[in-house]
């Protein structure tokens, strides 16, 4: 049983807040998007530490390690997409609604990242702000991420941790190198593909070996000083970083190394830990994966439905909603369906693909359709003519 950890829920919050201030159009959090690396770097570590640990005891299988995941992440990801459906729906005109179906067919078979890197827009662009999935990119990186460790890590395993470390070292290089050139020369490509995003999820891989088999015997003041400077560069490359920094190239060392840092060195005898459990750090950083997936939609349907723009005064209540439909979702959608008494694997299974399926089946209609399905109510065609105009 891995021990659980409050200070890594404290840091998920640190990750989702700059997200979601960077989407509202804060200016002050001009480089909150590097939040996603932070995620990046927690999934590697803790994805990394539950295969090591099951390994180690010879209890590791590769069905089982994708049904917790299923359980992990489907259930509220479904429900926020199956919402955005009647909200596109009615609101959307037939291009957006052609793009957007595409977006269903590639979140529902995680390649998002895929999808939005061969739209001409790019993630700073300013039509990505009208994207209602555009953020599930990161969630199909983790994904693809989830489906090639497991398997190298089983394959490799009899070969020695010498072997392993070896080979992910050089992935590791490979990957950072690849982001650093693609950020200069192809900078969407880099920002969302996982070759050039590998890296940074390896980090958190390399964090999990090393605390699998060595305890941090660090003086109180060497923790602290660690992990304050860890936090430090989390959140100065929040408050400096923007859309014209070279990303993920080396610019992405300062926020996923700061990440790192606070893992290994924010123990409970540290400042940074007193921070990171703190009761309201901790209860963000649990609902982190809803509000991370609720908070997108509603701004860019938001900002569609508004059309000479996002009406400033809403951002409030919208991030609000965004709290309070996290936190419905995460206590009766994702804790009941982690448990097998609530819904067996079989169900799962089947349920994942029934909503699939359907998605699928219904991003393939809008699209051969060229988005010509949506339903027009009297206001929504006043408001669609208003914006063809």
């Amino acid at each position: 049983m891995i021990e659980y950890r409050k200070e890594i829920d404290g840091l998920r919050a640190i990750a989702v807040i700059p997200v979601i201030f960077y989407h509202a159009g804060y200016q002050l959090f001009g480089g909150g998007f590097v939040g996603v690396d932070v995620f990046f770097v927690i999934s590697g570590y803790l994805i990394t530490t539950i295969i090591l640990n099951d390994l180690e005891s010879k209890k590791f299988s590769l069905l089982n390690f994708y049904e917790r995941r299923a359980r992990r992440i489907l259930p509220a990801l479904f429900l926020v997409v199956l919402c955005c459906v009647p909200a596109a729906w009615f609101m959307l005109l037939p291009d957006e609604m052609e793009e957007f179906s595409k977006s269903l067919i590639a979140v529902s078979t995680f390649t998002s990242n895929i999808h939005f890197w061969q739209d001409d827009g790019g993630y700073f662009a300013g039509p990505s702000e009208l994207k209602p999935l555009i953020h599930t990119w990161s969630l199909a990186i983790e994904e693809q991420f989830y489906i090639i460790l497991p398997i190298f890590l089983v394959l490799t395993w009899r070969l020695g941790r010498r072997f392993l470390l070896v080979s992910l070292l050089t992935s590791f290089v490979i990957s950072l190198s690849l982001a650093h050139w693609g950020s200069q020369f192809r900078p969407s490509a880099a920002f969302y593909l996982l070759p050039t995003r590998a890296w940074e999820l390896l980090i958190g891989s390399f964090v999990a070996f090393y605390l699998q088999r060595n305890e941090i015997l660090f003086s109180n003041f060497a923790s602290n000083a660690l992990s304050t400077l860890g936090l430090a560069m989390i959140l100065t490359s929040v408050f400096l970083f923007n859309s014209t920094t070279p990303f993920p190239g080396l610019a992405a060392l300062a926020p996923t190394l700061g990440t790192a840092l606070v893992i290994l060195f924010a123990n409970r005898r540290t400042l940074v830990f007193a921070l990171l459990s703190h009761r309201a750090m901790v209860g963000i950083g649990l609902i982190s994966y809803s509000l991370y997936l609720w908070h997108q939609p509603l701004l860019a349907f938001s900002r569609i439905f508004f059309i000479e723009g996002h009406n400033e005064r809403l951002i409030p209540f919208l991030l609000a909603i965004s709290v309070l439909l996290a936190w419905i979702s995460w206590k009766y959608i994702e804790m009941p369906f982690r448990k097998e008494s609530v819904i067996s694997s079989r169900g799962i299974y089947i349920g994942a693909t029934f909503i699939s399926s359907a998605l699928i089946c219904f991003g393939i209609v809008g699209y051969q359709t060229e988005g010509k399905i949506n339903v027009r109510m009297e206001l929504g065609f006043k408001h669609q003519v208003q914006r063809l105009n």
